[in-house]
């Protein structure tokens, strides 16, 4: 049986650097025979994050969240699968307010305040956490190691992957950024680094399966 993978993209940007990404990993799961979900959060019917109902501390609900919304889907679709592949740019040094709504529901459903056993997740899964940023590589690697303590503890062993100095736009020109880097740097990163990104991607979305 094929193994089943969930993707979720947590930035707005249809096929620009957060959604490449992710879709390169995607097509790296596939290449293993894996069978891949893909949702788009900023595509979702009106959603929270968490609401402090406590329901998920009943034991009746335990490692469930009951709030009935666009994330729904979402969260029942990774408690089934066999691997998670997550992205989002780096907004204001946080990741999007996507991600966190997200974030909150899928950690806190399996928190359960047990000193002896503080996770009720049955199905821990791989995760690879992608972030794209307009800063260097290692400007929020303390932000992304706490994501991945949290991800590691309550889903399941996970691996981040940094692009950035990313393109952001096609044309510098329009804007007066360019007091603050170099476009033309931007544009030489995106044609030579850029694709090898990508391939590293993808094969993270293959290991993600094996």
């Amino acid at each position: 049986m094929s193994k089943k993978i969930i993707a979720v993209n947590a930035g707005p940007r249809k096929g620009w650097n957060t959604d490449t990404l992710i879709d390169e990993a995607i097509k790296g799961a596939e290449s293993e025979g894996a069978e891949v979900i893909k949702f788009n959060l900023f595509r979702l019917e009106k959603y929270t994050g968490c609401i402090s109902c406590f329901a998920c501390k009943k034991n009746k609900y335990k490692g469930h969240c009951v709030r009935r919304d666009g994330l729904t889907e979402v969260l029942d679709a990774i408690r089934e699968a066999d691997g998670l592949i997550i992205g989002s740019p780096n907004y204001l040094g946080e990741m999007t307010s996507s991600f966190r709504a997200l974030y909150e529901r899928l950690i806190f459903q399996n928190l359960t305040y047990n000193a002896e056993v503080p996770c009720c997740n049955e199905n821990p899964i791989p995760v690879l956490l992608i972030m794209t940023s307009n800063a260097p590589d290692t400007a929020y690697l303390q932000l992304l190691q706490n994501y991945q303590n949290i991800f590691s503890t309550f889903i399941g062993p996970a691996e981040i992957f940094v692009s950035g100095e990313t393109q952001q736009i096609k044309d510098y020109s329009k804007t007066d950024w360019p007091w603050f880097f170099n476009p033309q740097e931007r544009y030489e990163r995106h044609e030579t680094v850029f694709p090898k990104e990508k391939e590293a991607a993808f094969n993270k979305g293959k290991e993600l399966v094996l």
